[in-house]
């Protein structure tokens, strides 16, 4: 099983109605939750650990998950309420106003990490769940602990905005990093974790030195690049399609990606010891037929594995 370990949420979207006013539309969000509802839908073995409610927005959560056929016995279940983000379009541009004070998935306390299933073989963490506290400890507590015998995925997706106490957050971060095997990261990411001027392709092989095995990195229409720790590379190109719009576009590559090394029987901790460049570029191809789909339509609404276009 491809564990997700994050966050879940509610995206409250606003709507314009005929007489002027305003109605908000609740629909089922996060990164992490967005990447193990797209494994689920690939088929893939997929589960999810986060802090969920069992209010009448945590339901709401857990069926979407059930829907996708993404297994949650791995959450924590409490009374405390689930995050809400309210957010505002205006000319194409969105402003979030969060609601996260003492919320489910917030909450979360490394003292509290619980027992994986023994099924589990990977775990990918990312998003503002590694920015929130108390639950951002928790997530790295977790990594850290299963690290030795379980594959470790990790997109930071940084979101500057979010970030309160700067040194606090690249500690952490770094913390991770050092016992990621994998780390899938865009541009705007890696030149934030990696600054000065040295080019993109040194930066991301700085990052390697960090401790993963491998750094991915996309690039929107120019494609993925992988770089190992040995120097090799691999690449994919982009799917072209007719974007109506990028949410969720990464969270989805990193769920065919890990649905690809999976299915390839890889994603091991001992088989990372000798991955090839040839399996990764299937699976970085991959990656991309299912961020195509999912940019190719509204929302962040990962493809069923019967909805990717046939190959060849």
């Amino acid at each position: 099983m491809i564990l997700c370990c994050g966050e879940a949420l509610i995206d409250m979207i606003e709507t314009r109605r005929a007489d002027g006013g305003s109605n908000f539309e609740a629909h089922a969000g996060g990164a992490v939750f967005n990447t193990a509802i797209a494994l689920g839908r690939l088929r893939a073995p997929a589960g999810f650990l986060s802090g969920l409610s069992s209010d009448l927005f945590g339901g709401v959560l857990q069926q979407a998950l059930a829907d996708s056929h993404v297994d949650t016995s791995n959450s924590i279940i409490s009374d405390r309420p689930t995050t809400l983000a309210f957010v505002r379009l205006t000319d194409g541009n969105a402003t979030y106003t969060f609601y996260d004070e003492g919320t489910a998935g917030r909450m979360l306390d490394p003292e509290d990490l619980p027992d994986l299933s023994p099924d589990v073989t990977a775990c990918y963490f990312g998003g503002i769940s590694l920015i929130s506290e108390p639950c951002a400890d928790f997530y790295a507590a977790l990594a850290r602990r299963e690290a030795e015998t379980r594959v470790i995925m990790v997109d930071p997706n940084i979101r500057p905005t979010f970030i309160k106490d700067l040194e606090r957050y690249r500690a952490r971060l770094a913390s991770i990093l050092e016992v990621a095997d994998i780390v899938k990261v865009s541009d705007e990411d890696l030149h934030w974790i990696v600054q000065g001027t040295d080019s993109i392709a040194d930066k991301a092989r700085a990052l390697l030195e960090a401790g993963p095995r491998i750094v991915v990195l996309t690039r929107g229409s120019e494609g993925a690049t992988a770089y190992f720790a040995d120097g090799r590379e691999a690449h994919a190109t982009s799917r072209k399609v007719e974007v109506v719009d990028t949410v969720g576009a990464g969270d989805t590559f990193n769920a065919g990606l890990l649905a690809s090394l999976a299915e390839q029987g890889v994603l091991g901790k001992e088989k990372l010891e000798t991955l090839d460049p040839e399996t990764v570029e299937k699976a970085l191809a991959h990656g991309a037929v299912v961020a195509g789909v999912t940019v190719s339509r509204a929302g962040a609404n990962p493809p069923w594995a019967h909805e990717l276009p046939k190959s060849g």
